[in-house]
């Protein structure tokens, strides 16, 4: 599937670069409106993400969500439902507080990262397994597994249902609040679904 994706791809770029300039705005319009680009980007692992990748700072910019396998992200109805669990995210991550100006992080080559979650803060020490796109955080308080994916504009941060709830009742120290309950919620709903936090720089 991986495979036949990548050559479909490969077939549309060629025949679009070939169209010249309205081929090229052709072409940036299904890489960021969501057809066949994210059959690709919707996919953990699809996309080989790198540590070098990685380096630097990452503002935050919207909810991420992507399926552990393309079979996966078929079942629950490709990218429409890929883009539907984005939309009903962003209103409980607004609801949290969570904004490009209080959410953000930075890898640094020496294995050390910073962080801000809604205002909070956290660093320590992180490290990743490309071969499972993993990333380990070592904080002081808690140690997080996530995962990076490439997207067309960036990288995504995911994580666990579990683990993405303990980030966010972390972040707005309210445990009991359904807001952050529902996120997980939507996260049991598809079988291999990773959500988190979508970043540029």
């Amino acid at each position: 599937m991986k495979k036949l994706s990548t050559i479909l791809l490969a077939a549309v770029v060629t025949i679009l670069t070939g169209c010249g300039t309205q081929g090229s705005n052709i072409l940036g319009s299904i890489l960021q409106g969501g057809t066949l680009g994210n059959v690709i980007i919707s996919v953990i692992g699809a996309q080989t993400v790198t540590a070098q990748d990685l380096y630097g700072s990452w503002i935050y910019s919207g909810p991420g969500c992507a399926f552990t396998s393309e079979n996966l992200l078929a079942k629950a109805g490709g990218e429409v439902a890929a883009t539907q669990i984005r939309e009903k995210v962003l209103p409980y991550y607004q609801q949290i507080g969570i904004s490009s100006q209080n959410t953000a992080i930075t890898f640094k080559e020496d294995g050390t990262f910073s962080a801000n979650f809604r205002g909070t803060p956290l660093s320590g020490k992180w490290t990743y397994d490309q071969s499972k796109s993993r990333i380990t955080l070592n904080g002081m308080l808690l140690t997080l597994n996530c995962y990076a994916k490439r997207n067309y504009n960036g990288m995504a941060i995911l994580f666990e249902a579990s683990k993405l709830l303990t980030v966010l009742q972390t972040m707005a120290a309210l445990s009991g609040n359904q807001s952050v309950q529902a996120v997980g919620d939507i996260s049991k709903t598809y079988d291999g679904l990773r959500v988190g936090f979508d970043f540029t720089k």
